[in-house]
């Protein structure tokens, strides 16, 4: 067809044109560009529409082709819808003249100045871009259906997934819920489980602990009986002991007594000239006896039988001892009886035989034993002037404790301080004395001497002094005694060298304050009576808790301290009486002797050697009391001391050792051993902890 021919013209007339021949942008849409912009913007004329109607159209319309009227007609019923909108860029490049014509021929300038100079073209170059304008109008049309239909697709897609998403968002949750529900299902199956279980253990665990408190009560039972049975024999055998120790003190008592008929029996001896020192000496050692079996009962509980049997044969023996001793003195009597007799016979017959008077002939003396000495017997009781002094020293005491009375009897609030106040400042500078250095015991000594003497002294951040009150002196003189005496028995008792600071101050306080000297020694000898040397005797109708504290003992609830206990405080206090009377304060008057020195200490050790041995305590308190104080008498006495020593090895040891238990006998060996290496050494070394004179320099 002709016209298709036309069209092919066209088509090959469009790709040589300039229009052509330009380059077009495939990735417009891909930059964001708006698609619809052009067909969504308002209608508008190109600015070159004017130019076109006035020159194009008028040329078009006298010589229309015949073939072209249909397809321009068809481009003009295009054109006449109301969405044709000639776009402005394409069509004004197309038709615009690069330089018009004028009615005469010339060239004019361009009327719009964005318009450049172009050849006018032919009705057909129009007719050819009408229809690539109607082309590009149905393509951009077609473009825009198909961009909505994509849109209304897409929308219709999101709306599709919108709601698959709600679906399985709904799917989702279900399963999340099921999950959670199953899961607490299967929670609560286990807890369920577990509770059966925790159930079933518990009642299996009721079960076991009802068996086994069946079996507790059952051994319960079973040991309630044992211990009831246990009780019944122990209250048994304690009601036996019980007896036992009542007979036992019974015994004691009656031996006691029957020891008090042999002391007795010094005057018949003493006039009838018999010899009794085998009767008294078997009764000191039976007394010992029983004395020692009484000591091992407080330590153990209770006597056994066997201890009970041997002290009734004891006992048994003092009694026959005392009826061979009564018979002894019958039979003395009656030879003494008929020895006067002959005699009076005899001076009758030779008065009668005589014509004048003649001097009798006195009577032979004793017999005496080898070398021509007579044997003389221990002694048991102390010496009358060592009584005498020992009374006098317990009634200054009892003085003292009367005229302080008025201060430690008072209730009054403010005499009550004072006393607590005097107390302190008399025991605590005691408690602190200590070998550290000598300053400082010359500042307790200071301080001591300063309060005896009416000064103020600092005790507890206040002044105190023995002026505030009218018993003040008496109080502090008592209370500092007793104080030192305490030490002894405590402080030297657990530590051995502090008896010397503790001595060596209480010889300076002595030295300048005599009556503390004095009490001093008064509680030494009542808390500590063998430092006099003194033994007690019982007496008839005295209890036998007041004859123990008599000897030293403390007693608490009728119950004996144990003997090992009994004798470190003796020899606590033995230490310190030792240390004191070979001391001397060094700051004082060196000129003057000693108030209490080394000839008490002579006359100690020889009146204790004068009597009968006690067993455990006298092996003791020599062997304390030689350590201590045996240098200073070796120094003193020289020869006459070693002769003491060798009478206590040669005849005061036997009689220790005859009295003495197996049991006891740890003291004798330790002062038989000491003894026996001073004599070898022919020397007794310098005591522990003895001051020296560098000790007073630090």
């Amino acid at each position: 067809m002709p016209s298709e021919g036309r069209c092919w013209e066209t088509l090959e007339a469009l790709r040589a044109s300039e229009k052509g021949r330009l380059c077009y942008d495939r990735d417009w849409l891909q930059r964001g560009e708006d698609v619809l912009e052009e067909c969504m913007s308002i209608p508008k004329l190109s600015s070159y529409s004017g130019w076109v109607v006035d020159h194009v159209l008028p040329h078009t319309q006298e010589n229309p082709p015949p073939s072209e009227t249909s397809s321009f007609s068809s481009s003009a019923s295009a054109l006449d819808q109301p969405s044709f909108v000639p776009p402005s860029p394409v069509g004004s490049i197309a038709f615009s003249p690069a330089s018009p014509a004028t009615p005469d021929g010339t060239k004019d300038r361009p009327e719009s100045q964005h318009a450049e100079p172009m050849v006018l073209q032919s009705s057909r170059g129009i007719r050819v871009e009408g229809c690539i304008r109607m082309y590009e109008l149905v393509h951009r049309m077609k473009g825009t259906e198909g961009l909505r239909q994509w849109q209304e697709e897409q929308e219709k897609k999101v709306r599709a997934l919108s709601e698959m998403a709600r679906e399985q968002l709904k799917r989702f949750d279900e399963r999340k819920e099921l999950k959670h529900h199953k899961e607490f299902q299967d929670l609560q199956e286990v807890m369920e489980k577990s509770s059966r279980e925790a159930l079933g253990h518990q009642e299996k665990l009721k079960a076991e602990h009802r068996h086994r408190a069946k079996i507790l009560n059952l051994k319960l039972r079973e040991a309630e009986q044992q211990r009831l049975r246990q009780v019944e024999l122990a209250r048994l055998r304690k009601e036996e002991g019980q007896v036992r120790l009542r007979g036992l003190y019974a015994l004691q008592e009656e031996m006691l007594h029957l020891n008090q008929q042999l002391d007795s029996s010094d005057q018949p001896r003493d006039l009838l000239k018999v010899d009794l020192s085998a009767f008294r000496t078997r009764g000191n050692q039976l007394c010992g006896l029983i004395s020692g079996i009484i000591r091992a009962t407080s330590e153990n509980g209770f006597p056994s039988a066997e201890e009970h049997a041997a002290a009734e044969r004891a006992l048994q023996e003092m009694r026959d001892l005392l009826v061979n001793l009564q018979q002894e003195i019958a039979r003395a009597s009656e030879d003494k009886r008929r020895q006067d007799e002959e005699e009076a016979q005899v001076k009758q017959q030779e008065s009668q035989m005589q014509h004048g008077p003649e001097d009798h002939k006195e009577s032979p003396a004793p017999s005496q034993g080898p070398g021509g000495k007579q044997k003389e017997d221990l002694q048991v009781k102390v010496q009358d002037s060592t009584m005498q002094w020992y009374q006098q020293l317990q009634e200054a005491s009892r003085q003292c404790v009367l005229a302080c009375e008025g201060l430690t009897s008072s209730q009054d609030s403010q005499a009550k301080k004072i006393k607590m106040d005097l107390q302190k400042a008399a025991t605590i500078p005691v408690s602190q004395i200590s070998t550290i250095a000598g300053s400082k015991l010359k500042e307790i000594f200071d301080k001591i001497h300063s309060l005896l003497s009416g000064k103020p002294v600092q005790s507890g951040g206040r002044s105190v002094s023995v002026t505030l009150n009218p018993h003040g002196l008496d109080f502090v003189q008592y209370k500092l005694a007793e104080k030192f005496v305490k030490q002894g028995e405590e402080e030297v008792a657990s530590h051995r060298e502090a008896a010397f600071p503790i001595a060596v101050v209480a010889s300076g306080i002595w030295e300048l304050h005599p009556r503390v000297g004095d009490l001093i020694l008064a509680h030494l000898h009542q808390k500590c009576p063998y430092s006099v040397p003194f033994y007690p005797a019982f007496k008839e109708g005295m209890a036998l808790e007041d004859y123990q504290r008599m000897l030293g003992y403390q007693v608490k609830d009728s119950k004996v301290e144990q003997q090992d206990h009994f004798l470190k405080r003796m020899s606590g206090m033995i230490r310190l009486y030792a240390a004191i009377i070979q001391l001397r304060w060094p700051y004082g008057k060196q000129q003057e002797i000693h108030p209490h020195g080394l000839n008490h200490g002579w006359r100690w050790l020889a009146q204790i050697l004068n009597m009968e041995p006690l067993s455990d305590v006298t092996a003791t308190l020599l062997f304390d009391f030689l350590e201590v104080c045996g240098n200073a008498l070796m120094k003193q006495y020289q020869a006459q001391f070693w002769k003491m020593i060798l009478l206590i090895r040669e005849d005061y040891f036997p009689r220790i050792e005859a009295i003495t238990s197996s049991g006891q006998m740890g003291s004798f060996i330790r002062l038989k051993q000491f003894l026996e290496k001073c004599l070898q050494r022919k020397e007794i070394p310098v005591p522990k902890g003895f001051l020296t004179s560098s000790f007073w320099r630090s």
